[in-house]
């Protein structure tokens, strides 16, 4: 059987083929995987044929094998000018000495005698933080797809493997990984001016209809690792603005984690005395804390929150509110979740919780619901709270985001929507972490429920075009 395969894929790359006809079906493909791809990054495709996709996506280095010789030879052929390593090698023995930050799989899984073996090999060239994106078809095209073969619209393949979504996770978890996003394209794989673009980019997306999409693919990292020796510097990064009665206590109540952790203000244009306290707080405790203090160029959290990150030195980088709705005592949490690899971009919900008496506001809370619920439909990740001030991801990880902001823009003057829509867009695991959410001790919050929800609303409407309708 396993002959049969090269012997096709063989016999296709002679031909030299030039796909026409479907040519439409591997672009929404290529496209969709290519989002999901930073400049950064090293890559890898597995069963890369030809090399039309790994030409495409992103990446600083990028490398492609099949078990294929004339693949291998026609994919040299057509990109050796760009600097890629086509590599003759079979998948289900795969010999590379370095680890990459992305795996792509696509079209191949359908192939493979022994999956679940398969699977497991790619823990020798992967890393903690590596991302695997394994696309396949819909077991309901099935027949569809056998039918197409049969008129000649799609070029007659072996027998292949059908396997669900769910199949596909489970085969994942037992080789030793976690699936953390699924999502499924393309309902119509063929091009008609229009219509292609209006059912492809919108319609497939819904609700129900979505479930009838030829491709699905599935978004792995490998499971979290509980014990873990390695310890980072944390910096936390406090906006504050009109917060002069909580400075003292965020320095006393947040608790220091990693090999470092250092406490960074950024005040805001606040009203009250909060820049004197801010001034006075470092002096009286720079014996026993690494504090640091700036006043933000400009308006709005976002900035500060970029101003405090411009000025880190830290491995991981945190918000903390200065309103200490959030208790400071439960970074740890957020701390270790993204240490033992459970996530690479952390959110606090206050959501899951009971809430103390005047927390917040009845509107807010639903208000809060209902872009918890939009969230998760845009980026295809379950979201409890999107509004938590308390975020978490590694500096490296925001220097990337940094560089994908002209793709959103400079649109959000809260920061949240802005992190967590780069997070999204760099394929990063978003896991939240439920906290309780506590009554403010002094002050009153910044947050204007309804001028602030209609611009949260906008955000989301930009957004959509961004992150779903692609």
């Amino acid at each position: 059987m396993k002959q049969d395969i090269i012997n096709y894929f063989n016999a296709l790359a002679l031909k030299r083929k030039k796909r026409t006809i479907n040519a439409y079906y591997w672009n929404e493909i290529t496209n969709y995987i290519q989002y999901f791809t930073h400049e950064d990054d090293t890559v890898l495709e597995i069963g890369c044929g030809s090399g039309d996709l790994i030409a495409k996506v992103k990446g600083k280095d990028k490398t492609g094998i099949d078990f294929s010789e004339e693949q291998i030879k026609w994919a040299k052929e057509k990109y050796g000018h760009l600097n890629i390593d086509f590599i003759v090698m079979d998948a289900n023995n795969i010999q590379l000495n370095k680890k990459f930050d992305l795996i792509i799989i696509s079209n191949l899984i359908g192939f493979i005698e022994d999956i679940q073996k398969f699977l497991e090999q790619l823990h020798k060239i992967s890393h903690s933080r590596t991302k695997i994106i394994i696309q396949y078809y819909n077991s309901f095209w099935e027949p569809i797809i056998k039918f197409s073969e049969l008129i000649g619209i799609k070029s007659k393949a072996p027998i292949q493997n059908w396997l669900t979504s769910n199949d596909v996770n489970n085969l994942l978890y037992l080789a030793g990984f976690e699936v953390y996003r699924n999502s499924r394209q393309t309902l119509f794989p063929f091009y008609i001016p229009l219509l292609s673009t209006f059912i492809n980019k919108y319609l497939a997306k819904l609700p129900l209809i979505r479930y009838f999409n030829i491709n699905h693919f599935s978004f792995a990292k490998k499971l979290p690792c509980e014990n873990t020796n390695e310890e980072y510097i944390v910096s936390v990064v406090i906006p504050a603005r009109n917060e002069a009665g909580n400075i003292e206590a965020a320095v006393l109540r947040t608790p220091k984690m990693g090999r470092h952790t250092e406490l960074i203000f950024v005040e805001g244009n606040s009203t009250d005395n909060t820049w004197e306290v801010i001034q006075q707080v470092k002096e009286k405790y720079k014996e026993t804390h690494d504090i640091k203090i700036f006043k933000q160029p400009g308006k709005g959290k976002a900035d500060a929150v970029r101003e405090g990150f411009k000025h880190a030195s830290g491995d991981i980088l945190m918000i903390l509110d200065a309103d200490l709705t959030v208790p400071p005592e439960d970074l740890p949490k957020f701390y270790n979740a993204i240490v033992q690899n459970k996530g690479d971009f952390i959110n606090g919900t206050r959501l899951v919780y009971p809430m103390e008496k005047g927390a917040m506001r009845f509107l807010n809370y639903l208000g809060n619901h209902f872009f918890s619920w939009l969230f998760s439909f845009l980026l295809e990740q379950r979201f409890k709270d999107t509004l938590c001030g308390t975020k978490v991801l590694f500096k490296n990880d925001y220097e990337k985001l940094i560089k994908n902001r002209n793709y959103f823009g400079d649109f959000d003057p809260f920061g949240d929507f802005d992190l967590l829509f780069g997070a999204h867009k760099l394929n990063l695991k978003i896991v939240e972490v439920p906290i309780r959410y506590r009554e403010r001790t002094y002050g009153t919050t910044n947050i204007s429920r309804f001028k602030h929800g209609l611009i949260l609303l906008k955000m989301c409407l930009f957004a959509s075009r961004k992150c779903k309708f692609i």
